[in-house]
């Protein structure tokens, strides 16, 4: 992201561990809300009150809800991405880890996890677990806003046969482990988790949350909302 910024370009590959390599541009993650799609931007209009952006990146949506008046922290594990989310003008962030967030931080009206960071969650159990912590540092009506991949949405045969060899190992079909690599450098092997909107729902159950609402996509890439369980949704 740092290079992205400050080159326009970074081109990075995404190798997950059965061997599949994908590529993509960093400067995504600088994407201004112009060239932000509709679902986002309805998703990030629901934001409101005191936020907390986990795995702000460079600041993409943070930027924009600051800049709305809104109260805003991003946290991000990767200390080049916080700088990039500063030097771009946030006022607020944390190098942290979605496992170090807790009540320290204060209370929030609305916990975001944009480009697609419902994965940053990991697994069914590290996701059920995290919600309920959540469930501390949240105000009375609070929501989270989330963004996934629907992964039965293929026809790859590849992908398909991922999936198969996840639940055969007892993970579910969407939990995949990958590592990212640039030029010379490349991060360890890490549990990324996309799930189907009904799977969410399942996770959710019994956390103290409830998924409220599914915005209506044109990909497998939708965002949801969870809403705490007793709130009216609204």
């Amino acid at each position: 992201m740092w290079d992205a910024f400050r080159e326009g370009s970074a081109i990075h590959s995404i190798e997950r561990e059965d061997g599949y390599l994908d590529s993509c541009d960093a400067i995504a993650y600088l994407r201004p809300p112009g060239k932000w799609t509709k679902t986002e931007h309805a998703a990030l209009r629901l934001a409101r009150g005191r936020v907390l952006d986990v795995g702000c990146g460079a600041g993409r949506h943070t930027l924009a809800l600051q800049a709305r008046g809104l109260e805003v922290l991003g946290i991000d594990a990767s200390p080049l991405a916080v700088k990039t989310a500063r030097a771009r003008g946030l006022k607020r962030a944390r190098v942290m880890r979605i496992e170090e967030a807790s009540a320290r931080l204060g209370r929030f009206d609305t916990i975001l996890m944009g480009g697609n960071n419902f994965g940053l969650f990991g697994s069914f159990a590290k996701a059920r677990r995290l919600l309920r912590r959540f469930q501390g540092m949240t105000a009375a009506g609070a929501r989270i806003i989330v963004e996934s991949n629907d992964v039965y949405a293929t026809k790859n045969p590849v992908h398909l046969e991922y999936q198969r060899r996840n639940r055969a190992r007892g993970r579910m079909s969407g939990q995949i482990r990958f590592r990212v690599r640039y030029n010379q450098y490349a991060t360890g092997y890490y549990d990324y988790l996309m799930v189907s909107p009904a799977e969410m729902r399942e996770i959710a159950a019994g956390t103290g949350w409830h998924v409220a609402r599914v915005l209506p996509s044109k990909g497998s890439t939708y965002f949801a909302v969870l809403e705490k369980d007793g709130a009216d949704g609204n």
